[in-house]
């Protein structure tokens, strides 16, 4: 019989990954104000100033929206602020508006608003507070993150940057062009490459290259390449494009460092999820989030599967279930972990989550009821209380 782990009340990270993402060292939260951010560090053209990327991503739905002609719109504020034995040394606020074509698009739940501060700080330790604010409510959240600003030596390669898109730039006194990705989240099936901005301190205006490691949960090397760099004065930068085919579902590291020797740069989070609005889960509890939309043959297969073949394991599971290939999302799994997250706050039971419940069992399996007929007192808490669903 296939092991499973016991899952117990909210499937937590992969409805709702923010636990995840702050483990990880990034920004995170989910009420009154829902953002996800992370901070990444970059040369400067000394190595007493290091230049601090702070990106965040909104869902539109976190936004109050109001009609503004034929589209709708929607303001926040970001504050930041970089602190040291509580004393406030640098301090950022920005006002922006978000406007989009349709009321439909006021509720997307996925990464679709990107805000970026950059920030320039001396070497050393301090706390990172962000506050976000709605501009048409009352919401707003604030986090603090301690955070390491290293020193940035010549030949020293930054911490690596999970972007959209990138330019290396060509003097370390300008701004990166850059679109970060704030989550580190990519979705399986649909990215097939996941673009990630490497960049190195440097006086000798010639070109270089770094190495680009994948890990594993475990710290175990996946995957490496080298990445060229660009020269520029101060600094040298490159893009390097990491196969996000061959790692499958999870939660996976970046590092980068020079051709030779270890990782000189701190590691970064990657997550690879079935959706833009779905998290991550290990292996096993995935697996078990699974149970009612494969058989247990299927997903023995997945649980099988040696590490270097599981992205193979993965990529064939998806084939094989996705009802509409010519897409590029999986529809029957986008609907399936929708009807999973309405099962779990619907049919919630004392000792048992939701989803676990005969009628969220049914209900993920066979989707809403046609009808449902009562038997029985159906007073609350009565026993011998009867329920049929048609």
């Amino acid at each position: 019989t296939p092991r499973e782990t016991p899952t117990r009340g909210t499937p937590s990270t992969l409805l709702d990954p923010t636990d995840l993402y702050q483990r990880s060292g990034m920004i995170a939260r989910t009420t009154p104000m829902a953002f996800v951010g992370s901070v990444r560090f970059l040369p400067t053209s000394t190595a007493d100033s290091t230049l601090v990327l702070l990106a965040l991503s909104l869902p539109n739905r976190s936004l109050t929206f109001v009609g503004a002609g034929d589209r709708q719109e929607a303001g926040y504020v970001v504050i930041t602020e970089a602190r040291q034995g509580g004393v406030v040394v640098r301090r950022r606020e920005a006002r922006e508006t978000v406007r989009v074509a349709s009321f439909r698009e006021t509720t997307r739940g996925d990464e679709s608003v990107i805000f970026q501060q950059f920030l320039t700080l001396s070497p050393g330790d301090y706390d990172l507070a962000v506050v976000v604010r709605d501009a048409g409510s009352a919401r707003s959240g604030a986090y603090e993150l301690p955070s390491s600003v290293p020193r940035l030596a010549p030949s020293a390669i930054a911490s690596p940057v999970v972007a959209y898109e990138a330019t290396p730039r060509s003097n370390a006194d300008s701004l990166p062009q850059i679109i970060a990705n704030p989550r580190a989240t990519i979705v399986f099936g649909r990215d097939t490459v996941v673009p990630v901005y490497v960049e190195q301190s440097t006086t000798t205006g010639t070109p270089a290259e770094a190495m680009l490691s994948v890990l594993s949960q475990e710290g175990n090397v996946l995957w490496s390449d080298t990445v060229a760099l660009r020269p520029g004065s101060g600094v040298a930068g490159g893009l390097g494009q990491v196969p996000a085919t061959r790692f499958g579902v999870g939660h996976f590291w970046i590092t980068t460092g020079p051709l030779t020797g270890p990782a000189s740069a701190p590691r970064v989070p990657l997550f690879i999820s079935f959706g833009d609005e779905w998290g991550i889960a290990p292996l096993e509890e995935m697996l078990s989030y699974l149970r009612y939309f494969a058989d247990g043959a299927r997903l023995q297969v997945l649980r099988d599967a040696a590490p270097d073949s599981r992205a193979s394991a993965w990529m064939t599971f998806w084939r094989e279930t996705d009802p509409d290939p010519q897409t590029t999302e999986h529809e029957a799994l986008r609907d399936y972990f929708r009807r999973l997250l309405t099962a779990n706050e619907r049919f919630r039971e004392e000792g048992s989550a939701g989803w676990l419940t005969e009628r969220g069992r049914v209900f993920i399996t066979l989707g809403e009821p046609d009808q449902i007929l009562e038997q029985g007192d159906v007073g609350i808490g009565t026993r011998g209380r009867i329920q049929i669903w048609q």
